[in-house]
């Protein structure tokens, strides 16, 4: 199975028309998408999260460091700005551009991370990445958006062709 496939991650995942589209009941079923991410075999390393606050980016990154055997709590680097996990198998560094208005500073502080990812083997996973105005063909996006049911829309694309 590969990550453009059915999207069969857990019993509260409810798989949209599209096979990369799922409505997430609750932040459990947000955390079990992040999981069922890693677990493909063509998991993206670099994977750009949308979403108004609250939308579920922090838990969806969540359920992606516990499939990597991360096990210290996983918070949004909203101050930090980044957050590393070099124990992860990969190893993890999340990204959070909320305070970075600019996309100048926004544009810099990615390429730095990315290039320290790219040393490390490492999946980098940023949060508010409309902060970007880079070109990230390599990159896969995924955007949270609230549903009146008090659940969440979750779509996943590629940059490069739009499709897997």
């Amino acid at each position: 199975m590969n990550i453009c496939g059915d999207a069969e991650a857990s019993g509260s995942l409810i798989k949209q028309s599209t096979d990369r589209s799922w409505i997430l009941k609750d932040l459990e079923a947000t955390r079990a998408l992040g999981r069922y991410l890693v677990q493909q075999p063509q998991r993206p390393t670099l994977l750009l999260l949308e979403g108004t606050l609250g939308a579920g980016k922090t838990s969806l990154v969540q359920g992606i460091a516990s499939e990597m055997g991360i096990n210290e709590p996983i918070t949004s680097p909203t101050f930090a700005l980044s957050q590393h996990y070099p124990q992860g198998r990969p190893p993890l560094i999340h990204m959070d551009l909320y305070r970075l208005e600019q996309q100048a500073a926004a544009n810099e502080l990615f390429l730095q991370e990315e290039e320290e990812a790219l040393g490390m083997g490492a999946m980098l996973v940023v949060e508010w990445a409309e902060r970007l105005s880079l070109q990230l063909p390599e990159a896969w996006r995924l955007k949270l958006s609230h549903r009146d049911d008090g659940g969440r829309l979750a779509k996943l694309t590629r940059s490069d062709a739009g499709n897997c």
